[in-house]
């Protein structure tokens, strides 16, 4: 069996059993070969420039620490805070978020204005998305999200 009677099988055919001979019976008719590629004359190669590329996930969100753990909610909550972060920040979840690990662990005078404004905007959407994950999670004083960069 190769590829293309894998993925495209034909039609059963009445099989016989093997170990009985049967002479008396005519041969099978052969069914008539197809093209393995049928296409119409019309139809253009597909380019590849016009693909428009998707943007690879560049991060993940687990929630810690979280004392009640229904994997339903858990996974809903994440969600959540991920759509709420995409949506304040957009393409820039990354380089926000190493901005404002930059911003956590030097002084302000050796970061950039464009830095500490991109910290300023973690700080703001984290908190956003914090207030979504946690809505309909309940109690949860010491649960937090973790985003990590993959």
């Amino acid at each position: 069996m190769n590829q293309f009677e894998l993925f495209f099988p034909r039609a059963a055919v009445a099989a016989l059993p093997v170990s009985m001979p049967q002479p008396h019976l005519p041969p099978l008719p052969r069914l008539p070969a197809e093209p393995p590629f049928p296409q119409t004359a019309h139809e253009e190669p597909f380019r590849f420039e016009d693909v428009e590329v998707e943007a690879r996930v560049a991060y993940t969100v687990r929630l810690a620490d979280y004392s009640h753990p229904a994997a339903d909610a858990v996974k809903v909550a994440e969600q959540r805070f991920r759509r709420e972060l995409d949506r304040q920040l957009g393409d820039d979840v990354v380089e926000a978020l190493r901005a404002f690990q930059n911003a956590s662990e030097s002084s302000e005078s050796d970061l950039s204005k464009a830095e500490i404004a991109m910290a300023r905007r973690w700080a703001k959407a984290y908190d956003a998305a914090r207030t979504a994950g946690f809505r309909d999670l309940g109690e949860t004083d010491e649960a937090f999200f973790d985003v990590r960069p993959v």
